[in-house]
C-alpha cells in the first residue's frame, strides 16, 4: 500500500498511512466545526438599536486598526521573506534533503528547499494572520449576541460567548495541523528545512500581532481608567468616557487577535520542534512512529477538544448533581477535565499497541497534567477568592503602594512556582529516557509539549471567550443606561458574573501560553544543538558556563527580555500619555459630562491605532538582530547560551508580569464588587477603589503587553538562530563583508532602541 507515495518517507505500514492522511481530515474537521459553530453563533439577534450601535463602533475601530496593521507589516514581511529565501540559497543543502531530492541533481535540491522554506514561511505567516483576524471578527460578533442573550437566560449568554472562542480555538488547532502535516507529506526527511520557515512565520506574525494588540489595548484602557475612574469618578464603560470605545476595541484586537496568533504559533512551533527531533531519531533508529506519533496525539487533541467544547453548556443542567456546574468558569474546567480524559486515554491506547512504548503514553499525560497545573497555579494568584487577591484587596485600605508592593510580592512568587512545574516535567522526562541517550530526553520534553498544546481548542476557547464577555458587558453597560427594570438588572448581573470569569480565564491562558512558550523554546534550543553538529560534526559538543564566550552569551540573553519589555511599557505609557490628554480635553467639553453631548470616540481609537503602528517594527527588529549579532561576533557556543539565559530570564520575567497584573485586576473587581459605603471605604468611588485602580493600572500593561509579548520574542529569538545555524557555524570575522554586517545588523539595534525610547509626542 502507498497512498500519494507516502512510503518514500518511511510510512512503510497501512496504518501509519491511513493515519497521517487521517491527521489531515481530522484537521479539516475542525475547520468544518469551526464553521458549524460560526453559523450556530450567527443565527443570534443583535439585540437592541442603541446595542447595535455601540456594537458597530466597536467593529469599525477593531477593522481600522487590522488594516493599519497589515499596511505596516507587509513591507517587513517582504524583507524577511526574501532573507529566508537567501538562508538557503548561501549554504550547502542538508543531508537529508540531498537524500530526499538527491536524484533530481544538486542545483536541484538547492532550489526545492529554497522556494519550499519560503512558501512554508509565507503560509505560516498568512496562518497566523488568518487566526487573529477571523478570531477577532467572531469575537466581535458575537459580544452583542450575547449581550442580547442576557436578558433571556445566563446559558444562552455562556454558550454564545464560549461557542465564539472556540470557533478562534478550532481554526488554531486545524491550521496548524494541517500545515505541520502537509509540509512532512511532501517533504518527508527534508521536512525541517521546510518547517522552520513555517514556524518562523507564524511566530513573527504572532509577535507583531501581540505588540500591536497589546499596545492598543492597554494604551486605551490606562487612559479610560486613569481620567474616568480615578479623576471623574465614573463607572468603568460610562458613554461619557471618550476613550471607552477604544477600550472595547482593545481587548479584540490584544486578547483575541494577538493571543490566538500567539497560542497558534505555540501550537505549530511545537509541532515543528518535535518533528525536528522525531526525524533525527528516524534517522538514528529507523522507526518512523517518532514522526507518526506527535501527529496522531495532535489529531486526537482536536476531536477531545470538539467534544469539551460542545459540552460546555449541559455541565449546568447535568442530571448528576455533583457533576453539576455552578457558573461558567466551572462550566469550562469540567470540559477542560473531560477532554483531558480522552487525549490521556487514547495516548496510552496509541503508545502501548502502535509505538509499543508506554512511555510515550507518559509524556502526553504530563504534558496534559502542565497544562491542567497552570490553570490550577494562574487560578490561586489571580481568581478573587485565594488568598493572594485577598491579600491585595486589604492592602488597598492603606492606599496605592501598599497595593502595589503586595500584587508585585503576588507576581514574584508564582514565577517560582511556575518554573518549579516546568523543572517537574521536564525531570519526568529524563527520567523515563535517561537510559535512552541524550536525544532521547530532548524528544521526550518535545513531547511534552505536544501533550501540552493538545487541548488548544479548549484552551483559546477560554481565553477568547474573556474579551468577548468583557465587550458584551461594556455593550450592556452603554446601552442599558439608567434602565432599572427587573429583567434589565437580572441581565446586567449575568454579564458582569460572565465578565468576571472571563478575567480569570484570560489569565489562566496567558499562564499557559507562557509555559507552552518555554517548552517550545527548550525543544527549539535542542534542535539548534543537533542543527550545529550536522552541519559541522562535533562543533558544538555541549555549552560550558565555565567558557568566558557562553557566560558572556549567557547575561546577554538574560538582559533581552528586560530590555525588550522595558521598552514594551515605555510604549503603552506613550501612548497612554496622549489618551489621558485627549480624554481630559474632551470631558472640557460643554455637554460631555452631563451627556447631552457625546464625546468624539474615533478620535481615541484613531491615537490608539497610530501610537501601536509605530512600535511594531523597532522591538521586531531587535528580537531578530540581537542573537545574530551574538553569533556573529562570539560563535555558536555564545550564541547556545545567549538563548538559555533568554529562555530562563523570559519565562521567570513573563509569569511574573502576567499574574500580577491579573492579580491588580480582579483585586479591583472584588473592591468594585462590595456594597458602596463611602463611610466605610467600600465599593466603587471609594479611596480603597481608587487605590486598586492604581495597581490595576500599573498592572494591565504587564499581563496583556510586555509579559505575553515575551511569549513570541522567546521563539523568534530560538528560530532565528535555529535558520542562520548553518551560516554561523562556518561564519568569521576575518573579511570586511563580514565586519560590514555585523556593523549593519549593530546599526538596526541601535536605531531600534533608539526609536523605542523616543519621547512623547505633543497632541495637535
Amino acid at each position: 500500500m502507498d497512498i500519494f507515495g507516502m512510503s518514500r518517507h518511511g510510512l512503510t505500514t497501512a496504518f501509519e498511512q491511513l493515519a497521517v492522511l487521517g491527521v489531515v481530515i481530522v484537521a479539516g474537521l475542525s475547520l468544518v466545526y469551526a464553521w458549524f459553530l460560526r453559523g450556530k453563533v450567527l443565527k443570534k439577534d443583535k439585540g437592541t438599536e442603541k446595542m447595535q450601535e455601540v456594537w458597530e463602533a466597536i467593529r469599525i475601530g477593531a477593522d481600522g486598526y487590522l488594516q493599519q496593521q497589515f499596511k505596516t507589516i507587509l513591507p517587513a514581511i517582504g524583507i524577511l521573506t526574501i532573507a529566508i529565501f537567501l538562508s538557503v540559497a548561501v549554504v550547502e543543502p542538508s543531508l537529508e534533503a540531498q537524500r530526499e531530492f538527491g536524484h533530481l541533481g544538486e542545483d536541484a535540491v538547492m532550489w526545492i528547499i529554497a522556494f519550499g522554506r519560503t512558501i512554508a514561511f509565507i503560509m505560516g505567516a498568512f496562518f497566523s494572520l488568518l487566526v487573529g483576524q477571523l478570531g477577532m471578527r467572531m469575537a466581535i460578533q458575537a459580544s452583542v449576541r450575547a449581550a442580547s442573550a442576557a436578558r433571556r437566560s445566563f446559558n444562552e449568554a455562556l454558550s454564545i460567548a464560549y461557542y465564539a472562542g472556540t470557533i478562534t480555538g478550532m481554526l488554531t488547532d486545524g491550521l496548524g495541523l494541517m500545515g505541520g502535516t502537509v509540509i512532512f507529506i511532501i517533504f518527508g526527511r527534508a521536512a525541517p528545512d521546510a518547517l522552520l520557515g513555517f514556524g518562523f512565520g507564524g511566530t513573527l506574525l504572532a509577535m507583531f500581532m501581540r505588540i500591536g494588540g497589546g499596545i492598543y489595548t492597554k494604551a486605551a484602557d490606562v487612559g479610560a481608567d486613569l481620567v474616568g475612574k480615578v479623576e471623574k469618578d465614573i463607572p468603568e464603560d460610562d458613554p461619557r468616557n471618550a476613550a471607552v470605545i477604544a477600550d472595547l476595541v482593545g481587548d479584540n484586537v490584544g486578547d483575541c487577535a494577538g493571543m490566538a496568533a500567539d497560542i497558534f504559533e505555540s501550537y505549530e512551533v511545537t509541532i515543528v520542534s518535535s518533528l525536528i527531533l522525531g526525524l533525527v531519531l528516524y534517522e538514528t533508529t529507523g522507526q518512523i512512529l517518532y514522526i507518526v506519533f506527535p501527529l496522531i496525539i495532535r489529531a486526537f487533541g482536536v476531536i477531545s477538544s470538539i467534544l469539551g467544547t460542545f459540552a460546555v453548556p449541559i455541565w449546568e443542567k447535568f442530571p448528576i448533581k455533583a457533576i453539576q456546574a455552578h457558573d461558567a468558569e466551572e462550566a469550562m474546567f469540567r470540559s477542560y477535565e473531560m477532554s483531558s480524559i480522552i487525549t490521556v486515554g487514547l495516548a496510552f491506547l496509541l503508545a502501548i499497541y502502535y509505538a509499543h512504548d508506554w512511555r510515550l503514553g507518559m509524556l502526553t499525560m504530563i504534558g496534559v497534567g502542565l497544562a491542567v497545573a497552570f490553570n490550577q497555579l494562574t487560578s490561586y494568584f489571580t481568581a478573587t477568592r485565594h488568598a493572594p487577591v485577598q491579600e491585595i484587596v486589604k492592602s488597598t485600605r492603606t492606599g496605592p503602594a501598599t497595593t502595589i508592593l503586595s500584587g508585585l510580592s503576588v507576581g514574584m512568587e508564582s514565577s517560582v512556582w511556575a518554573v518549579v512545574i516546568i523543572a517537574l516535567s521536564f525531570i519526568g522526562a529524563l527520567l523515563l529516557y535517561q537510559a535512552d541517550g541524550t536525544i532521547y530526553v530532548l524528544y521526550a520534553v518535545s513531547m511534552i509539549g505536544i501533550g501540552m498544546l493538545s487541548l488548544t481548542g479548549n484552551n483559546v476557547a477560554m481565553d477568547s471567550y474573556g474579551p468577548i464577555s468583557d465587550n458584551a458587558n461594556g455593550i450592556a453597560e452603554m446601552s442599558w443606561t439608567g434602565q432599572t427594570d427587573p429583567e434589565t438588572l437580572k441581565a446586567r448581573q449575568i454579564m458582569a458574573d460572565l465578565d468576571a470569569v472571563g478575567n480569570t480565564t484570560k489569565a489562566i491562558t496567558k499562564g499557559i501560553a507562557i509555559a507552552s512558550a518555554v517548552i517550545a523554546a527548550v525543544s527549539l534550543f535542542a534542535s539548534y544543538i543537533t542543527d550545529v553538529n550536522r552541519v559541522k560534526e562535533g562543533a558544538l559538543e555541549s555549552i560550558r558556563i565555565s567558557d568566558t564566550t557562553v557566560f558572556v552569551g549567557f547575561l546577554i540573553g538574560g538582559a533581552l527580555p528586560w530590555l525588550f519589555s522595558s521598552l514594551s511599557i515605555r510604549a503603552v505609557s506613550r501612548a497612554a500619555s496622549q489618551i489621558v490628554e485627549e480624554v481630559r480635553k474632551q470631558f472640557r467639553i460643554p455637554g460631555i459630562m452631563e451627556g447631552t453631548t457625546k464625546p468624539d470616540y474615533a478620535r481615541v481609537v484613531a491615537i490608539s491605532t497610530s501610537s501601536s503602528q509605530k512600535e511594531l517594527i523597532p522591538l521586531a527588529t531587535i528580537s531578530i538582530v540581537m542573537p545574530l549579532v551574538v553569533g556573529m561576533v562570539l560563535g555558536v557556543e555564545a550564541l547556545g547560551g545567549f538563548l538559555v539565559g533568554v529562555i530562563l530570564s523570559g519565562q521567570l520575567l513573563a509569569v511574573f508580569m502576567a499574574n500580577s497584573g491579573g492579580a491588580w485586576d480582579n483585586a479591583k473587581k472584588a473592591v468594585e464588587d462590595e456594597v458602596r459605603d463611602q463611610t466605610a471605604n467600600t465599593g466603587k468611588g471609594s479611596e480603597r477603589h481608587k487605590a486598586s485602580v492604581v495597581g490595576d493600572t500599573v498592572g494591565d500593561p504587564l499581563k496583556d503587553t510586555a509579559g505575553p509579548a515575551l511569549n513570541p520574542m522567546i521563539k523568534v529569538v530560538n528560530l532565528v538562530s535555529l535558520i542562520a545555524a548553518p551560516i554561523l557555524v562556518n561564519f568569521s570575522l576575518n573579511t570586511f563583508g563580514a565586519w560590514l554586517a555585523v556593523i549593519l545588523l549593530l546599526g538596526a539595534f541601535t536605531w531600534a532602541v533608539w526609536k523605542s525610547k523616543r519621547p512623547v509626542p505633543e497632541l495637535e
